[in-house]
């Protein structure tokens, strides 16, 4: 089954004309702060994460859940230390537990973390992804981060639409399909050729 995954990310690294160079995705802002505010057993250090951002009203983000369960998770996440984390308001832990089913239905969503904080802890948070996207008065964003193992920000540098790009916008299909995919497999790929070496060197 893994294998069935790996392969076509190998390939795609390989053959595809993307604009970015082959096992790479740059870095936008090193060492993002961990999650050591929150009141949370989750973690992004030495995990690929991509973080979300709900906040306080949840039912009105479930596109952005939906979406990115259908474009992005359910492709990826039986490989290791791949997680999703959402940041979200406190208060909202009900209607969390209702997105959690509906997600369930579509597929496993053991990787699916949710992390609950005030606003202070939220807006502290947010701030040191050094984006140029802000926050809504409620504490939302439509757009999701890539966070390395080393919590630091993955993105493009000479996106043909944006330039420096730091997120994606889980409200455009077509940029979940088009580049968040793109992206997901490159770094992925990288830890795996990073894996592969260090195992290697070894023997």
């Amino acid at each position: 089954m893994v294998v069935l995954f790996i392969l076509p990310i190998v390939a795609y690294l390989f053959f595809a004309s993307g604009i970015h160079n082959f096992g790479r995705l740059p870095v936008l802002t090193p060492k993002v702060g961990e999650l050591t505010s929150f009141s949370t057993d989750a973690q992004l250090k030495n995990k690929i994460t991509i973080l979300g951002f709900l906040g306080n009203n949840v039912d009105q983000q479930k596109g952005t859940a939906f979406n990115l369960n259908q474009k992005i998770y359910k492709h990826f996440f039986e490989f290791k230390d791949f997680q999703f984390v959402m940041i979200v308001g406190k208060g909202q832990e009900q209607a969390v537990e209702n997105l959690k089913k509906e997600l369930a239905v579509l597929a496993d969503i053991k990787n699916w973390k949710f992390v609950y904080g005030d606003k202070d802890q939220i807006q502290s948070f947010y701030s040191q992804l050094k984006t140029d996207i802000t926050l809504k008065d409620d504490l939302s964003t439509p757009y999701v981060f890539i966070i390395d193992k080393d919590l630091s920000l993955r993105g493009r540098t000479d996106d043909e639409d944006e330039g420096t790009k730091y997120g994606f916008n889980t409200i455009s299909v077509a940029e979940l399909n088009n580049k968040m995919e793109d992206d997901v497999k490159i770094i992925l790929a990288e830890y795996r050729m990073a894996l592969k070496k260090n195992n290697a060197e070894r023997k």
